[in-house]
């Protein structure tokens, strides 16, 4: 069978599309069936002549594009964002998890270019959705940005596209919200014109082991040929794909992943603080436990959980559940100890004050890290952020001192410029809290150097000398 390629009109589009043609005395077109298209869309997919679009180039888009590219294939960013489309554009790279070089080589070939203009999404294959899915602030799924993206991508998407969405949310979103808005802003009727998926995004970001490529990825879509297709793209980022029964088993697996972490945290946190009440060290209860050869994992006690998925995940799950007229207990008990870290870090902070007959108000305190895990530039929902919150709130002179953090923001507005980690700042200060611990800081110079150490991360676990100025969680 032969193909031609026609231009197909309508009142919504125009889109050129490949038909087949049936010689039957004159040319005559026959129906451009799901078969056809699927075929059609594999072939590219292989051949590496498919146009892949990724919707948001933050910490999971500009990755996988990379990724994408890299591997042969042409990648169309979208981003709302002039700033990163000029660096995209330019090879300037602004994600940790993404090597210079490697942006600089695809966007180079042209095999990646960002735009600011979302009519080009009529020119892509396959679109895959990772914006992000915050709270608001009644700790309450916002969508907003998934379903204005969803929209977006079925205002000009075309006949025989494939739809992913990474973005974190909780199972059924992908049912009965995008395969929904893409039939209504099309006009097409899902899995027979297009084809829908979810591929929860597994970024960890500084994981020097485990990155984009390496990561195995879940896979699930509302149809058999949607999860045929999706296999077929994915390989070309990824080594290795688990493909699953339907995006709601996908969509609830990421969610159980970062629930599993949240719970567990919880847990060690609330041991923390009842060992510190009995003058146990958790610490050393953790390495004993650690010898067990099986049935324990461990956790690590801290400040609070940070980042953009364990902190907010849990009450996206929470959401569905009540839906189902369902009381997750657990979690909900695990995310109300987490939200409390912060609170019970400052009266840590107030009873080591006390300890030296110093008040909170008025103190200086210096807060030593505030991205939310160690040697990484991310600040996203940092317990640190929120304990200078509850500082400041009390009446303390707070600063911090951060080299990934050159500038931080509060939820509650207070803006800070990081200080430079001297012997003088240290000394001045009435008290050093350490909230994360990197490994770039001379923690030698600050314990000889400190008036008074709370010690969130245990950088002190083990020593003897100085010790009388350390107090740990």
């Amino acid at each position: 069978m032969r193909f031609c390629l026609v231009k197909v009109d309508s009142s919504r589009r125009s889109a050129f599309e490949f038909l087949p043609l049936k010689m039957v005395g004159t040319c005559s077109i026959e129906p451009y069936t799901s078969d056809i298209m699927k075929a059609h869309l594999l072939k590219k997919i292989q051949q590496k002549d498919v146009l892949v679009g990724v919707i948001g180039l933050g910490y999971v888009g500009l990755p996988l594009a990379v990724n994408f590219a890299l591997s042969g294939l042409r990648v169309l960013g979208f981003e709302k964002d002039g700033k990163k489309v000029e660096n995209v554009n330019a090879g300037i790279n602004y994600i940790a998890d993404v090597e210079d070089a490697e942006l600089k080589d695809v966007t180079g070939k042209k095999l990646l270019e960002a735009t600011l203009d979302f009519s080009k999404i009529a020119d892509c294959d396959a679109l895959i959705i990772c914006v992000p899915t915050p709270l608001d602030k009644f700790k309450k799924p916002d969508l907003t940005y998934v379903e204005d993206s969803t929209a977006t991508v079925g205002k000009y998407m075309t006949k025989g596209s494939f739809v992913c969405l990474e973005s974190t949310t909780f199972p059924t979103t992908t049912e009965d919200y995008i395969a929904p808005i893409l039939e209504r802003e099309t006009g097409f009727k899902k899995e027979v014109d297009f084809w829908v998926a979810f591929s929860p995004e597994r970024v960890d970001p500084g994981n020097q082991n485990y990155t984009t490529r390496n990561t195995p990825k879940i896979l699930g879509a509302l149809s058999s040929d949607g999860l045929e297709i999706g296999e077929a793209l994915y390989k070309h980022a990824v080594e290795s794909i688990y493909p699953v029964s339907s995006p709601r088993v996908a969509e609830m697996a990421k969610i159980l992943e970062n629930t599993y972490r949240l719970v567990n945290i919880s847990l060690i946190n609330e041991l923390a603080l009842l060992a510190n009440q009995m003058n146990i060290d958790i610490w050393e209860v953790i390495e004993a436990a650690k010898t067990k050869p099986y049935g324990f994992q461990a956790f690590y006690p801290g400040p609070g959980i940070g980042g953009h998925c364990i902190p907010l995940d849990p009450f996206y799950l929470e959401y569905i559940a009540a839906k189902y007229h369902f009381d997750l207990t657990m979690i909900h008990t695990a995310g109300q100890i987490d939200t409390l870290m912060p609170h019970r870090m400052m009266v840590k902070v107030n009873f080591a004050l006390n300890k030296v007959s110093k008040p909170l108000r008025g103190s200086k305190i210096l807060i030593l890290g505030v991205a939310y895990k160690p040697n990484i530039a991310d600040d996203r929902e940092s317990p640190a952020l929120k304990l200078i919150d509850e500082l400041v709130r009390k009446g303390a002179v707070v600063s911090y001192s951060d080299s990934f953090i050159p500038v931080a923001q509060t939820a509650n507005g207070h803006t800070f410029d990081a200080t430079p980690l001297t012997p003088e700042i240290v000394a001045n200060a009435d008290c050093v809290v350490v909230a994360t611990r990197h490994s770039n800081v001379n923690y030698d110079m600050i314990l000889e150097n400190a008036q008074l150490i709370v010690d969130l991360q245990n950088v002190y676990g083990g020593k003897t000398t100085g010790m009388e100025k350390v107090v740990k969680l």
